[in-house]
């Protein structure tokens, strides 16, 4: 029992953890670049509220999904 709950608090963390692990991965490549962008977790923010906001007005969360009512063609 005791490894579930240890399982399920690892599984939460992880993905908690990956938006943020990969808004630092994008503030490394623009910081290498010599543009300096403190508001990688703001624009993260703002984006979530943007979706949500989006699909509640359109009233489908697929709304911003590439390729949404198109084929794709290889």
């Amino acid at each position: 029992m005791e490894q579930g709950i240890l399982t399920a608090i690892a599984m939460a963390t992880v993905i908690a953890g990956t938006p943020l692990v990969i808004a630092a991965l994008g503030e490394l490549v623009v910081e290498r670049s010599g543009v300096l962008n403190l508001g990688a977790e703001g624009t993260i923010a703002i984006g979530a509220v943007a979706a949500f906001a989006a699909a509640l007005h359109s009233g489908s969360a697929l709304v911003g999904a590439p390729f949404q009512g198109r084929q794709l063609r290889i």
